[in-house]
């Protein structure tokens, strides 16, 4: 017969694991994998959508282009188109949106020549539209005019030969930046761009640089 005092302690000992068992039983399991909810962090937060994306080009943005065909006020009438080509890339934001080489299109918006139009002569050209990424995209530009009046006497802008015609481009086209670059581009392209024939008539030939200024913007 066992003692009292060993019953004791097998009662003690059981009684004790018994309590054990109890106590992870009622312990609630932990989650280990939180289930997805609306109320998460989405994946990238902070990140705005499509964030350093350009969607349009302002207004006020120079486009500088060379001429693809002559125009002249002898022989140009208004409302004729002519082509051009992009001379420069346009870049915004650091981001270049119109490509070096890219086609264009204008239109003769006013000629006068000297001999239908006694003691001055005009040409004023503007540009239409302009090929982005392969689709042409219309536009609105300021105009560049190009006048003679008296005899041989030309506007002051065109003294200095081609840098002076750039920069009476840029001046015309709103000043500022548009008149530094404008005398860059008249620079490059000599007189070609500032020809006169027989102080008659007004002569903007093939390659001839010109520069416009957006004055509405260009969505993308």
């Amino acid at each position: 017969m066992k003692s009292p005092r060993l019953l004791f302690v097998l009662m003690f000992f059981a009684l004790a694991f018994l309590l054990a068992c109890g106590d992870k039983s009622s312990t609630p399991a932990t989650a280990t994998n939180a289930s997805p909810s609306g109320t998460g962090a989405p994946e990238g937060k902070g990140k705005k959508a499509g964030s350093g994306e350009v969607t349009a080009i302002p207004a006020g943005t120079v486009i500088i282009v060379r001429l693809g065909e002559t125009l002249s006020s002898k022989n140009s009438q208004a409302g004729q188109g002519f082509s051009a080509t992009v001379a420069q890339p346009v870049v915004v934001n650091g981001k270049t949106v119109i490509e070096e080489g890219a086609t264009a299109h204008g239109t003769v918006v006013d000629v006068k020549s000297r001999g239908r139009f006694k003691g001055a002569a005009r040409l004023q050209v503007r540009l239409d539209s302009v090929s982005i990424n392969g689709r042409e995209h219309q536009i609105e530009t300021t105009a560049v005019v190009r006048s003679m009046k008296g005899k041989g006497k030309r506007t002051a802008g065109f003294i200095g030969g081609g840098a002076g015609a750039g920069a009476l481009i840029g001046a015309l086209a709103g000043g500022g930046k548009g008149a530094a670059i404008g005398a860059l581009a008249g620079a490059g392209a000599g007189t070609a761009g500032a020809a006169f024939t027989g102080n008659k008539d007004i002569v903007l030939s093939a390659e001839s640089a010109l520069t416009f200024k957006l004055m509405q913007p260009v969505q993308l």
